[in-house]
């Protein structure tokens, strides 16, 4: 079981942000842009992005989020988080989202649904013993 961490300020202000993108930009109950995410650079900027579903397998909201973050010049992350469309709250990431946040971000915490609320934990404790690629 993971240790979660409760969150702060700025996690919560990160959660919303994650939550604002995807309630913006969803299809609906039934639409196919299901997550939103949000990443906080150490400058404590914000980059939020959303889920493009596609049958091929399209990009998770983290993963856009981290693009979004990298094309705008933040190189060093702390925080990231997702969060599901139509009130569904926050969700950890996917096993190919952990290791791309565990290789590019090995210092980052994710926020993570827990039992008595989110809270957040560090991206080698959601991936410990992981194969370590070196972009």
């Amino acid at each position: 079981m993971h240790s979660l961490q409760p969150l702060t300020d700025d996690d919560r202000e990160l959660i919303e942000l994650a939550r604002r993108t995807v309630d913006a930009n969803t299809d609906g109950p039934d639409g196919v842009h299901t997550m939103g995410a949000a990443v906080r650079g150490i400058d404590g900027r914000m980059y939020a992005g959303i889920n493009l579903y596609h049958f091929t397998g399209g990009p998770c909201a983290e993963l856009v989020a981290l693009g979004h973050a990298r094309a705008s010049g933040a190189r060093e992350l702390t925080t990231i988080v997702a969060v599901g469309n139509e009130g569904r709250g926050v969700f950890g990431p996917c096993g190919r989202d952990r290791q791309v946040l565990l290789d590019y971000h090995p210092g980052i915490r994710v926020i993570l649904p827990g039992p008595d609320g989110p809270g957040t934990v560090s991206i080698t404790e959601l991936l410990p013993g992981a194969y370590r690629w070196s972009p």
